[in-house]
């Protein structure tokens, strides 16, 4: 491998939240969002990194969005239904990957396995050795459990080097950038910093568990091509949060 390209990481865990399947706003998948993803994931594979992929599934349904109308379905029930989002998401992201070539797993938290190998640590592990792309869906399969918090969890499980957040934004901010256009970006955060100014990153249950187990994340816009790319090759890009 030239060493002008030499990744800066050999085991990546990706998290990916539902609405990179879908447009904007809109619920759904949308398949040129899914290929543009899937292309950005071939590239990194490419390089001969070992790619974990966490997948949400907000494009399609968010057990939360049931709170406000009432006792009709049980919280766990919607989080069940969340989780079930994902692997059609997985599914999704599955079939196009090997259409561009790739060797896949798609690996549940829930067992559906007509379609989806249960999630076994040490099988996942195995299946990145072989450099099959794993994605991991149905979140940790317990309900009350953000997948943000199932990305730290199996990025810890499966021993990766750092696990990149994409998102729709350049890193983490001061304030939502969205909202207020003078927010300023940090470059740098401890997982101390992000816990005392309660920025909003991932929920505070994953971050505890990446900085237990001092894994680093990248938070970093997926949006922008080859940003998955260049997060991999360490590239400043994004904000770095790490102990």
């Amino acid at each position: 491998m030239n060493e002008a390209v030499k990744p800066k990481y050999n085991r990546i865990l990706l998290k990916m939240s539902g609405e990179a399947f879908g447009h904007g706003g809109q619920t759904g998948i949308s398949l040129d969002e899914t290929i543009h993803i899937a292309k950005q994931i071939k590239k990194v594979h490419e390089m001969g990194v070992e790619i974990a992929i966490v997948v949400g599934g907000g494009n399609i349904l968010r057990g939360a969005q049931f709170s406000a109308q009432g006792e009709i379905i049980d919280k766990v029930t919607a989080d069940h239904m969340g989780m079930l989002a994902t692997i059609i998401n997985g599914l999704a992201l599955m079939e196009t990957l090997e259409k561009l070539g790739l060797e896949v797993r798609l690996m549940s938290s829930l067992r559906v396995d007509s379609v989806a190998e249960f999630y076994i640590r040490r099988r996942a592990i195995r299946h990145l050795e072989k450099k099959r792309v794993v994605i991991l869906a149905g979140g940790t399969g317990n309900p009350n459990v953000t997948t943000d918090t199932a990305a730290a969890n199996r990025g810890v499980e499966i021993k990766a080097e750092v696990l990149l957040k994409a998102t729709r934004v350049d890193g983490i901010y001061t304030e939502d950038p969205e909202k207020n256009p003078h927010a300023v970006r940090y470059d740098h955060l401890t997982f101390k910093q992000v816990l005392d100014k309660q920025l909003k990153v991932m929920d505070l249950q994953g971050i505890a568990t990446c900085q237990q187990h001092n894994l680093p994340i990248l938070v970093f816009n997926y949006k922008k091509e080859g940003n998955i790319e260049r997060a991999v090759l360490g590239h400043p890009i994004g904000t770095m949060v790490t102990i």
